[in-house]
């Protein structure tokens, strides 16, 4: 029977052992499982917030994009009635009554002769009997050109525009922020 109590202990000491080892397999197998759940809350949180991040950056450039758009709009539209408002007033100029017309040449005359003292003037059809009685001219010739005075020296060397449009579009440029100012406030 010694023999039998010797197996009894020997399996109750293996019995015993596998128990502490089964324990300290759990033990181990909870601090695996607690640290992967620690790792996998730290990641998931990294992920969300990377995320998070993702949607700002995302919401932050389409409002960007959205206003860039909505600038591009306010600056075309802003363009276009600026560019109406040129055309009107080139129309209003060249639609002048005949004797505004009339000082407005002169005063260009005037001016171009400080540069070329006898003129050879170029104007649209019909408006050459605006310049009779103006003195020191040379030719005058009339021919398809847009309202204003083309100015040129005897030999063409020199050639001074005074069409409207040009004379306009010169102070346009000068004067287009004020212009702006008083359209767009």
């Amino acid at each position: 029977m010694a023999l039998d109590k010797v197996v009894k202990d020997i399996i109750d000491s293996a019995r015993r052992e596998a128990g502490a080892l089964i324990e300290r397999a759990e033990e181990e197998k909870k601090a695996i499982l607690g640290e992967s759940e620690e790792q996998i809350s730290k990641m998931r949180k990294a992920q969300e917030k990377e995320l998070e991040d993702t949607l700002k950056r995302l919401r932050r450039q389409e409002i960007s994009s959205a206003e860039l758009e909505a600038k591009k709009i306010v600056l075309n539209k802003k363009k276009e009635i600026l560019d109406r408002t040129f055309e009107e007033a080139l129309s209003e100029l060249s639609a002048m009554p005949s004797n505004d017309k009339t000082r407005v040449y002169r005063k260009c005359i005037d001016a171009a002769k400080t540069v070329i003292p006898r003129p050879n003037v170029y104007c649209p059809r019909g408006d050459s009997a605006l310049l009779n009685g103006v003195q020191g001219l040379g030719t005058i010739n009339e021919t398809d050109i847009e309202a204003g005075l083309i100015l040129e020296n005897e030999d063409g060397s020199v050639r001074l525009d005074y069409r409207f449009r040009n004379i306009l579009e010169g102070i346009w440029e000068q004067e287009l922020k004020e212009v702006s100012e008083i359209l767009f406030g």
